[in-house]
């Protein structure tokens, strides 16, 4: 008998709302908060920012090791027990350096349960899988929209707020955790026990090139998009724009993100059968979005890269966990989301470094060059390397 979910669908997407919505909170005031109120350099803030993302990848490596060797129920508590306690205690110390020390514990703790939440996908199977991971890449879009516009309206009131509407957020979903995410234990239990093999991915072929391939182009792709949120306002203001339209652009991707990803949910059945296909498009037009960049000098070409840019976002990224999901070993998913996580993470960690020193050394037009060059060359290996692969195969056969 197939046995229910281990969590409600609602409760998953909820948690993973709530949760990214409290990271919202506090990362991006990181540079603005240590320069103008701490009173430190912005390199050090860079180097606050740049652990922060190092112990964000070591949380999802932990979080995928422990939810498949430990327990995912009590996984999922120690992860968001760090970041709550980390964000309550911001209330209170956020002075230099406590607030250096408890961003990078938030941090792990917010990567041990995004790799969670994506692991916990694995163990639902009401929905395909790509499904989940559609709705969940919408809802922590969703969560980080809804963090910018709140932030705006409560910094005014003083930072401390912020820290305690995180504080509360955190707690919230700790509590959903407790309650909510019981059966995760059992579930995990049961596909270890081979109980469950037939309803948890029988046949699958595990596919170790594969996935490091595909985490390639997720990290270049990561790496290239970091750009539009680090070096490329500055170079809008060279070109005589103001931050206010660079600004707008994000608003644009947020509209996009929110119409098109539903949109692309209720074609899941036809974009898995050709998976592959969604994601040679989607990193593809990640290149496109960077080859207008090259002569951009006017705002409506920005705008064109930026849609662009957000289409294939939504195409690549989900798809990318619903890939290695599908070819990660039985026993092993919840690690693979979590190499999934760690990827992303090192991507948005060094690209805001790597931009900058190709700008430095050479020029903006010379970055967009690259990044585009360097996303459809990870491609174009990720097809190769998989035909060779699938041709090997079928001589065997």
């Amino acid at each position: 008998m197939t046995r229910k979910d281990p969590v409600k669908l609602i409760w998953l997407f909820l948690g993973s709302l709530i949760v990214n919505t409290g990271i919202s909170f506090i990362w991006p005031l990181t540079t603005i908060y240590m320069h103008e109120y701490l009173h430190e350099p912005l390199t050090v803030a860079a180097m606050v920012l740049l652990v922060n993302s190092g112990f964000t990848v070591l949380g999802n490596f932990l979080g995928g090791f422990l939810f498949d060797k430990w327990h995912p129920y009590q996984t999922m508590i120690l992860g968001i027990s760090i970041s709550g306690i980390s964000a309550g205690l911001l209330i209170f110390f956020h002075g230099w350096p406590t607030y250096a020390i408890l961003l990078i514990t938030i941090g792990l703790g917010n990567g041990m349960v995004n790799t969670g939440v994506n692991s916990t996908a694995t163990l639902i199977k009401s929905k395909q899988t790509s499904y989940i991971f559609n709705v969940l890449y919408f809802t922590s879009n969703l969560g980080l929209v809804f963090g910018s516009l709140i932030v705006g309206l409560i910094l005014p009131l003083g930072i401390t707020y912020i820290f305690l509407l995180a504080f509360i957020l955190f707690a919230g979903f700790s509590v959903v955790i407790v309650l909510e995410f019981k059966g995760l234990n059992d579930a995990k239990e049961a596909v270890k026990s081979g109980r469950e093999t037939e309803l948890t991915g029988a046949g699958t072929t595990f596919d170790r090139t594969g996935i490091i391939l595909v985490l390639v182009c997720l990290f270049v792709s990561w790496i290239a998009y970091e750009q539009w949120q680090s070096n490329i306002s500055t170079y809008m203001i060279s070109l005589g724009m103001s931050v206010r339209s660079y600004s707008l652009l994000w608003t644009l991707n947020g509209i996009l993100i929110v119409f098109f990803q539903p949109l692309l949910t209720h074609f899941d059945d036809f974009l898995t059968q050709h998976l592959r296909g969604r994601l040679y498009t989607g990193f593809i037009l990640f290149a496109v979005a960077f080859l207008f960049l090259i002569t951009a000098t006017h705002y409506a070409a920005f705008m064109i890269a930026m849609a662009v840019l957000t289409i294939g976002e939504i195409l690549a990224f989900p798809a990318v966990s619903t890939f290695v999901n599908d070819r990660a070993s039985l026993l092993e998913k919840g690690k693979y989301q979590g190499f999934v996580m760690a990827t992303a993470s090192a991507g948005r960690a060094f690209g805001p470094l790597i931009g900058a020193l190709v700008i430095e050394a050479i020029s903006y037009q010379s970055l967009f060059i690259v990044a585009a060059g360097l996303v459809l060359l990870s491609v174009l290996i990720f097809d190769v390397v998989s035909k060779r692969k699938t041709t090997a195969i079928t001589k065997q056969n």
